[in-house]
């Protein structure tokens, strides 16, 4: 257990925390969506609207709550999402969060838009680590990142796909926080240009199972699995690319579905208790990514912060699947599952009612 564990016992005390460090701009760059933050708040929604359906009287006293993903063991079949500036953060941006991952047991995904870069981050922690590409060049570029990667141990690459063109995220707008490689036009036509040849490309150049971050319907994933992809990544950005959008648990079971077990399916958005993560794997998700509890953590504390982040997202995780009376995560299934309605308005920190939203983090 951290050495965090009495300073914070609860997900909502860390965020708290997180709020009392950051200045505003960071903290509206964390927790914000694109314009009207609808599809952030259906990622949430989307969650809320099902329910469990627990079985009793099962031997539940021992719980295992450990995946692999590629062939690397997790305690807990998650990922860290790549989130571009961790430094904003944490001084140690994408250090610290492999430290972290390493620490605890988890795998950590590395934007590209994150420092330190590639070589280095891979020099601070033996973890297990994966790779996301922004495309800012040609092919070229994007070799010599895959190239890199593997030479540093990264265990799968991923190549983000939902950001053909760069939305409006209007709190950074409003702050005036917007960052360097954010508003450099340097590259940007080279994702707009991105197209399924490029994947073959990829796939027939480089031997690193590829993961597409970006994934938001049956059509694309059947695309992706047509076109030898590894990793299915269902996520719309955290509701900060296409507003109006769907809520990610929303879309699983149909990619799913689609994908029929041919690619490894991981998802992200809202995944912000150990429940979502219960709900998240129960619809058919080999892992899940968090995003904006990483930053939490980060923010709160450092890597302790967010070692003990993942020890309560754990923590939970075990007591849901001890109350649902399964003890791994195989046994979890749709049978548990039912759609209900949701009972908390959505928002970006409806999962955490012991906060009062708006005195205490806005």
């Amino acid at each position: 257990m951290s050495s965090t564990a009495d300073e914070f016992q609860a997900l909502h005390e860390i965020v708290k925390r997180a709020r009392i460090r950051l200045p505003q701009d960071r903290w509206d760059y964390l927790v914000g969506g694109t314009e009207t933050e609808t599809t952030l708040r259906r990622n949430r929604h989307s969650l809320d609207t099902w329910g469990f359906k627990p079985r009793v009287c099962r031997n539940v006293n021992e719980i295992d709550t450990t995946s692999t993903l590629f062939g690397q063991k997790l305690n807990l079949p998650l990922l860290l999402a790549p989130i571009g500036s961790l430094e904003s953060f944490d001084p140690g941006g994408g250090a610290t969060s492999a430290k972290a991952a390493e620490e605890f047991g988890v795998a950590h995904m590395l934007s590209s838009r994150c420092n330190p870069g590639l070589e280095e981050v891979a020099a601070a922690a033996d973890n297990a680590r994966i790779f996301q590409l922004y495309v800012r060049g040609d092919d070229s570029f994007e070799d010599d990142y895959a190239r890199r990667a593997i030479d540093n141990g990264y265990f799968a690459f991923a190549i983000t796909i939902d950001t053909a063109v760069y939305s409006r995220r209007e709190r950074d707008n409003a702050n005036r926080f917007v960052k360097s490689w954010r508003t450099s036009a340097s590259g940007t036509q080279y994702q707009a240009l991105y197209t399924w040849d490029n994947v073959k490309r990829f796939k027939d150049t480089h031997d690193i199972p590829l993961i597409l971050k970006g994934i938001g319907t049956a059509e694309d994933a059947g695309l992706a699995v047509e076109h030898g992809v590894d990793g299915i990544y269902v996520s719309n950005h955290g509701g900060r690319q296409l507003d109006h959008g769907r809520g990610s648990i929303g879309v699983l079971p149909e990619v799913v579905k689609e994908v029929d077990g041919k690619a490894t399916v991981i998802v992200d958005g809202a995944i912000n208790r150990g429940t979502d993560i219960v709900k998240a794997i129960a619809l058919g998700a080999d892992a899940v990514g968090i995003g904006r509890m990483q930053g939490y953590g980060l923010a709160a504390d450092g890597q302790a912060g967010l070692l003990r982040t993942l020890e309560l997202l754990q923590e939970e995780t075990m007591l849901a699947m001890g109350l649902l009376g399964v003890t791994s995560l195989d046994e979890l299934g749709p049978h548990c599952l039912e759609r209900v309605e949701s009972m908390n308005p959505p928002h970006v920190h409806s999962a955490f009612p012991h906060i009062d939203v708006l005195n205490q983090l806005y």
